[in-house]
């Protein structure tokens, strides 16, 4: 790998690897358990050590392979959670995540989010959020699949716009946060994280991808994840459990497309010219 990790800054100041990996679909399958801690493992050693788990993922199980997946290298991560909108009152997501490092085998989470919006206030979540920062228990927060109006939500609460990011759906069959939500995230200096960012691989039999893979002697996932990176301000968590899917993910950042290759996939995938509704998988 010739390239560099590349980073995206934290409204802290704090850097994270703009390519990182993600464990939603872990520890579903027990034949794939050691291949997937060693593709994790792997991952971190390429400078992948961003790490995306949920309380929601297999019911925890995922969090369980990933606290044994980073035995002996927890302070190499940067470990990302989420807790889910029923368990977001104040008291349910201290109780979450403490269950959730229990799980992990860590004593804290780099970066907690809100899974979604959901019944309980904002400034509920917030407070807990607060309050685990107060412990120890976690580093910094942010928010999940939240479109514009719901971050503008978030912002009007006292201590809102400490939140670190906003993970959401993006990718080059699911542009609509271009419309509106990308530029206000950009205006308030606040890092997206995009998820499934190759569509869990629905697209990558797409022949425009094809086509400009081609001219790069690259792989069509590597240039669906090369377009994500694009864009400054935006890192990508896709997931992998082999060692050759991880080493794919990483020379995505060696592979820098041209104007042609943009006419190319705007062609394909037009970009929004519309308000769109927040997509969620």
């Amino acid at each position: 790998m010739s390239t560099p990790m590349r980073t995206v800054t934290l409204p802290s100041g704090e850097q994270i690897a703009a390519l990182g990996q993600g464990t939603w679909g872990w520890a579903e399958r027990p034949h794939r358990r050691d291949s997937e801690i060693e593709a994790l493992r792997t991952g971190i050693d390429l400078g992948m050590n961003l790490v995306d788990t949920a309380e929601m993922y297999g019911n925890g199980a995922a969090e369980e392979l990933l606290g044994q997946a980073l035995r002996g290298r927890r302070d190499e991560a940067f470990l990302v959670d989420k807790v889910l909108p029923s368990n977001a009152s104040k008291r349910d997501t201290i109780e979450a995540c403490e269950r959730s490092l229990r799980r992990l085998e860590t004593d804290r989470i780099d970066l907690y989010l809100l899974h979604w919006r959901g019944g309980t206030p904002l400034a509920e979540t917030v407070n807990a959020f607060q309050q685990l920062q107060q412990d120890g228990k976690i580093r910094h927060w942010g928010v999940s699949n939240f479109d514009h109006e719901e971050m503008s939500d978030l912002f009007d609460v006292p201590g809102g716009t400490a939140a670190a990011t906003n993970q959401i759906l993006y990718n080059l069959t699911r542009r609509g946060p271009e419309y509106d939500l990308l530029p206000w995230c950009s205006d308030n200096r606040l890092p997206v994280m995009a998820y499934s960012p190759i569509e869990q691989a629905r697209m990558l039999e797409h022949t425009a991808l094809r086509e400009v893979a081609e001219r790069h002697d690259a792989s069509p996932a590597q240039v669906g994840l090369a377009w994500v990176l694009r864009r400054d301000g935006v890192c990508a968590i896709p997931r992998a459990s082999t060692l050759e899917h991880v080493r794919d993910n990483r020379a995505a950042l060696d592979l820098e497309l041209t104007a042609a290759d943009h006419e190319t996939l705007d062609t394909a995938f037009p970009a929004p010219s519309t308000p769109q509704p927040l997509e969620i998988l």
